[in-house]
């Protein structure tokens, strides 16, 4: 069953909204929808992995500081390795 649902939004982001739907020839109604769908979808748990007991036992023993940059990190190491 649909219902009428009344929103605030600015104005400039409801035109790139519209001219989004009508460029995927998608009506701006259905794009809210499976969005608003695709936020309360149900998620698999994390648990549902099949984890070692190893890895299991080390989840969560290493804490990243909060300014870590995995990417940056990641790139690092790529060069030492391949250069």
């Amino acid at each position: 069953m649909n219902t009428k649902l009344t929103l605030v939004i600015e104005q400039d982001v409801i035109q790139n909204a519209k001219d989004y739907a009508k460029q995927n020839n998608r009506s701006l109604s259905n794009i809210i929808e499976n969005y608003l769908k695709s936020l309360t979808a149900e998620t698999p748990k994390k648990e549902a992995v099949n984890m070692s007991p190893l890895v299991k036992s080390l989840r969560g023993s290493f804490i990243a500081p909060t300014d870590f940059d995995y990417k940056k990190e990641l790139v690092t190491a790529l060069e030492k390795k391949h250069l």
